[in-house]
């Protein structure tokens, strides 16, 4: 468990175990699995699993928590495989270390598309089951038996011949001393005790009563805080600033030029503020001043009448548009998004001569640790991150500005500090999900089949921004995902993409490229729905005859939802079905939409197949708050440009879904035993469309541009 109250000696704790601890270990580099032992009862250099001599398990996890519910779902993986009370397992945040503690699959040590339990599920099993077999060993040693001859019981070892039963904790210090099992015989599902069963959030209690740690909460002995300005314009730099004023105002300690600006260093936020409102500061605000939403849209539309790259090219779509009988055509936008995590970014650090602390509320630990090091000049080594829990990430945290933020501070004062952004930061200096424009031709045969598909998306990449698309790559993945791999059957298909960045700062926004090609691509196939007169929900099965997932949770949707059934006057459900991130899920929406054109979502039922379900009402929550999230940018969700800088400042011209319009959500889980899927993403991308395709079937107006607009609805 993540401790109450943060101090440098819990946070330092979670390392190697001493001398009287079992401690069990999995080198996992990409593409192989092994392990090995060292003496002394200690396995490394990795050690995921430690036994006390008190018979407490304690379970190191990598994954911060950012809502999610690791802090849970890893003891139950573990409890199961250990056979262990989940109620003696104890779990200690990873300390900052991709050397160590790497997720197994991706190789480093930074957190997002729904990786947690579907990357560490097969290591952790194999941990829990690699630990219970020593400990076997260790009892068989003890009374002389075969192994064969013992068994376990939760937390304990037992003679099944003679009834004699030792503990794990009288165990630890012989089994430390064996060596680990390469491939320990794994649990079936039917011995599960925990995953698949229901289990209550461990870190509710600390989140409700206040004594979990955010990054806001972290307090260091002599720390000061600390707020910037930055330009407003995206790329500006500082040319000058007069400080005068702000270091007359009594608490203001240090006025200090960073990279993202100018830094006021007090004894609280408060002054810190007062500061920064009395700085002058002139910049250059360099060739993004000249960019605007409306230059942006002018661009887009440009661009798509050029011909694009090739995504995905089968049969002839050209030819086949051609001949098709009855075509269609329509342009779909999006725009761009930020993450909104109710916590502001924030940091703190304290760089001295020989080390470099950093708290933040990060997905990135490894990656703090990198900049921690690059930024001090230390060596890696020196570089401790003690990760807290997360308030909202969404993607947002995975970026490492506001590490920057407080390691330069830190290192420019000389002592602690605590680098606070306001909301306002927040908004706008974010990383962006893409705006984009995107253009779509079908042809249907006279059975209303599609025959043919042409999409042209128009936009930036995430990837190729950041510089981060693979090597010789030049479409980008997260661009393309979600609208080049629709598993629907067409025999001619055509996408392309066409890379028009004009220089907003992109991030991964939740669910990513899912979250807005589902909506233009599950938009686009209603309407051919529409034109073919057929019922939205079986024109869809039709053309997944060959995706039985997809089928699958499109099926449980529609059914929990009472599809085909009436509903009130005025109401009339939507529907949607995708892939993301590993998982299947499907959205069936209810609304109506009042005389001014307000929509209002009444009922929202959703699907998923996400394989193994560790623990259902957390699958449950996820796919709620994925509901949430995307109801958000469906009903409310645009920035927009104007010279450069971010227009929308906070929530009250950017507002989040509110309780009052929140609607009834349900989620449904379709057990397929398949491996596990993510959860966190795939929740979000199938809200939009189901909502978007009802209000075509109650209105016959087709939301082709989110959010949705009141103007468009509004009757005559």
């Amino acid at each position: 468990m993540i401790p109450a109250r943060l101090s440098r000696r819990a946070l330092l704790h979670g390392g190697l175990a001493a001398a009287g601890v079992l401690a069990v270990g999995f080198e996992v580099p990409l593409g192989a699995r092994r392990a090995r032992a060292q003496g002394a009862g200690v396995f490394a250099p990795n050690q995921w699993i430690r036994i006390d001599r008190d018979g407490v398990v304690t379970i190191v996890n990598s994954v911060p928590e950012m809502g999610q519910g690791s802090l849970t779902t890893m003891p139950m993986i573990v409890a199961d495989e250990l056979d262990a009370e989940l109620g003696s397992i104890k779990i200690e945040q990873a300390p900052a270390d991709p050397k160590l503690y790497a997720n197994p699959v991706t190789g480093n040590q930074s957190y997002g598309g729904s990786r947690g339990v579907r990357d560490h599920l097969a290591m952790l099993r194999k941990a829990g089951a690699a630990a219970r077999e020593m400990l076997k060993q260790a009892a068989a040693q003890e009374w002389g038996v075969s192994v064969r001859e013992v068994t376990t019981e939760p937390g304990v070892v037992v003679d099944k011949g003679s009834g004699r039963r030792l503990t794990y904790g009288q165990l630890v210090d012989k089994a430390a001393q064996l060596p680990v099992p390469q491939n320990p015989t794994l649990k079936t599902p039917a011995e599960f005790r925990y995953i698949g069963k229901e289990v209550s959030r461990r870190d509710t209690p600390m989140k409700v009563n206040g004594s979990g740690i955010y990054g806001m909460d972290v307090r260091v002995p002599g720390m000061l805080v600390a707020s910037i300005e930055r330009c407003p314009v995206f790329g500006g730099k500082v040319t000058a600033f007069d400080a005068t004023e702000t270091k007359k105002i009594p608490g203001v300690r240090h006025v200090a030029q960073v990279s993202h600006g100018v830094a006021v260093v007090a004894d609280t936020f408060w002054i810190a503020l007062q500061g920064r409102r009395a700085l002058k500061v002139t910049y250059d605000e360099g060739p993004m001043a000249q960019v605007s939403s409306a230059r942006i849209d002018r661009e887009y539309a440009e661009a798509a009448k050029q011909p694009g790259q090739e995504a995905r090219s089968e049969g002839d779509a050209k030819t086949a548009l051609a001949a098709g009988p009855k075509r269609l055509e329509a342009v779909y936008q999006v725009p761009f998004l930020e993450h909104a995590c109710m916590e502001p970014m924030n940091a703190t650090a304290h760089v001295r001569a020989d080390a470099c602390e950093i708290w933040a509320p990060t997905q990135n630990p490894g990656g703090a640790k990198a900049t921690g090091a690059r930024l001090t000049g230390l060596p890696a080594s020196k570089v401790t991150v003690h990760t807290t829990l997360l308030g909202g990430g969404f993607g947002r945290r995975g970026e490492l500005d506001f590490i920057v933020d407080a390691v330069e501070t830190a290192k420019a004062v000389g002592v602690p500090v605590k680098v606070m952004w306001t909301r306002e930061d927040d908004m706008q200096h974010g990383f962006y999900r893409p705006a984009t424009y995107n253009v779509f031709r079908a042809a249907l045969d006279q059975s209303g089949k599609p025959t043919a598909w042409w999409s042209r998306v128009v936009g930036p990449g995430i990837l190729i921004q950041k510089g981060r698309a693979p090597q010789g790559v030049t479409i980008d993945p997260a661009a393309m995902e979600g609208v080049r791999n629709f598993a629907y059957a067409i025999p001619n298909v055509r996408v392309e993409w066409v890379n028009k960045d004009l220089g907003v700062p992109l991030g991964f926004w939740r669910s990513v490229g899912p979250s807005q090609n589902t909506f233009i691509v599950e938009s686009f196939v209603d309407e051919l729905a529409h034109a073919a007169g057929a019922d939205p929900v079986e024109y869809r099965r039709m053309l997944l005859s060959k995706s039985p997932r997809h089928r699958g949770v499109l099926d449980l949707a529609a059914q929990k939802a009472g599809w085909g059934t009436a509903l009130p006057p005025g109401r009339a459900r939507g529907v949607a079905v995708g892939f993301s991130y590993g998982s299947y899920a499907a959205h069936v929406a209810e609304v109506s939409v009042n005389d001014e054109g307000r929509p209002r979502v009444h009922r929202v039922v959703g699907a998923i197949d996400c394989g193994i379900a560790v623990n259902p009402d957390q699958v449950r929550a996820q796919m709620e708050g994925g509901a949430v999230y995307a109801l958000t940018a469906v009903l409310h969700g645009e920035i927009t440009i104007e010279g450069g800088h971010v227009k929308q400042s906070n929530f009250h011209d950017y507002p989040l879904l509110r309780i009052s319009e929140s609607p009834a959500i349900e989620a449904y889980i379709l057990d397929s035993g398949e491996p596990p899927g993510g959860l966190g993403e795939p929740g979000v991308p199938t809200v939009a469309p189901a909502v978007c395709n009802a209000i075509f079937a109650l209105t016959g107006k087709r939301i082709r541009r989110l959010p949705i607009r009141v103007d468009e609805l509004k009757k005559a």
